[in-house]
C-alpha cells in the first residue's frame, strides 16, 4: 500500500473527477494543473531527497521567499538573467547552510531548519520593510510566463528538474549513499558511506529546489514580497511527499510517487472548484489523507519489523 497505494488513488481519483467534472478533462484544464503546481512539485521533488537521507527541512518556505525577494531587488542593478541566477544561489546557500547545521553542528534537522526558517522569514521582511519590490523590466517575466507551445516554462523546468533528480537518486553511486544514510546510518559509515556529506548535500539540493521555485513565482508576478504563502507551499510539499510513500524515517521512496502525490492533492483542490465544494473543507480532506498516509508508513514499518 505504500509504494503503489498512491497509483490506485491517483486513478481513482482521475477518474471520478473526469466523469463529475466534464471541464476537468481537458488540455487547457491539465496543462494548468502542472503549471500552478510547478513550484510545490520542484520543492516536493528537493525535499524528497532529504527525507529519504533521515532529514527534514522546513526551511523551503521561507528559502522560496527570500530567492524571489533577492532576485526582484538585484534586477535593476545586474538585469532580470543574473538577477534570477542570484536567487537561485540564496537558495543554494541556505541549503548548505542547513547542511552544515545538521551535520557539522549536529543539530536536530527538525530544530535546524526552523530556526533558519524563522530567521530567513525575518531577514525578508527586514530587506522589504514589509513592501512589495516590483520589477518593471519586461525581460524579468520571460521564465514565469513564456511557454513552449501548452507548456508552460515553470511545468518545463519542474520536469526536467523532476528527470535529473530521479537519475541521480536511482541511478548514480550518490543515490545509492542517500538511501543507505537514511536507511541504516551506522551501517552505512562503517560501509564507507561518509554520511554528514550526503546529508549535507541533500538539503543543499533541497535550498537550490526551494530557490529555483522562488524565482519562478517572482519572474510570474514581477513582484518581490515578503509574505508569501510559504506556509501553504511547506505543507502542500510535505503533505505530497508523505503520500506518495516516502517514508518520514528515511531510508525508503521514490521521486515518481512525491509527483503523483504533489498531483493527487492538486487535483482535490481543483475538484473542489470545478464542483462547487466549499473550499474550507480542502483542508480538512488534506490533513485526513496525511493521517492515513503516516499511519500506512508506521503500519508498514512494525510488519516488516
Amino acid at each position: 500500500m505504500r509504494g503503489y497505494g498512491i497509483v490506485l488513488a491517483f486513478i481513482a481519483l482521475f477518474v471520478t473527477l473526469s466523469v463529475a467534472s466534464r471541464p476537468f478533462l481537458t488540455w487547457g484544464n491539465l496543462f494548468n494543473l502542472l503549471d500552478q503546481n510547478a513550484g510545490v512539485g520542484i520543492v516536493a521533488v528537493g525535499s524528497t531527497i532529504v527525507f529519504i537521507a533521515g532529514g527534514f527541512d522546513l526551511s523551503v518556505g521561507a528559502v522560496y521567499v527570500i530567492a524571489g525577494v533577492v532576485a526582484a531587488l538585484a534586477a535593476p542593478h545586474v538585469g532580470a538573467g543574473a538577477a534570477l541566477t542570484l536567487g537561485v544561489l540564496v537558495g543554494l546557500a541556505s541549503g548548505i547552510v542547513n547542511g552544515l547545521l545538521t551535520t557539522v553542528g549536529r543539530i536536530n534537522a527538525f530544530v535546524a531548519t526552523l530556526a533558519t526558517a524563522t530567521m530567513i522569514g525575518g531577514l525578508a521582511v527586514a530587506v522589504t520593510n514589509g513592501a512589495y519590490i516590483e520589477v518593471s523590466d519586461p525581460s524579468f517575466t520571460l521564465l514565469g510566463r513564456g511557454s513552449l507551445g501548452r507548456l508552460t516554462y515553470p511545468s518545463l523546468v519542474w520536469i526536467v528538474f523532476t528527470v535529473i533528480c530521479a537519475v541521480v537518486l536511482h541511478r548514480t553511486r550518490f543515490g545509492r549513499y542517500v538511501f543507505a544514510s537514511g536507511g541504516n546510518q551506522e551501517a552505512a559509515r562503517l560501509s564507507g558511506v561518509r554520511v554528514g556529506v550526503v546529508r549535507a548535500a541533500c538539503f543543499a539540493l533541497s535550498g537550490l529546489s526551494a530557490g529555483l521555485a522562488g524565482i519562478l513565482l517572482v519572474s510570474r508576478t514581477a513582484t518581490g514580497q515578503a509574505a508569501g504563502a510559504s506556509f501553504d507551499l511547506v505543507v502542500l510539499a510535505v503533505a505530497g511527499i508523505v503520500i506518495g510513500g516516502t517514508s518520514i524515517l528515511g531510508g525508503e521512496g521514490a521521486i515518481w510517487r512525491t509527483i503523483l502525490g504533489v498531483l493527487l492533492l492538486a487535483m482535490i483542490g481543483n475538484g473542489f472548484d470545478l464542483l462547487n465544494v466549499d473550499p474550507n473543507y480542502q483542508d480538512v480532506v488534506r490533513g485526513a489523507i496525511i493521517a492515513i498516509a503516516v499511519g500506512i508508513d508506521a503500519w508498514a514499518r512494525r510488519s516488516s519489523n
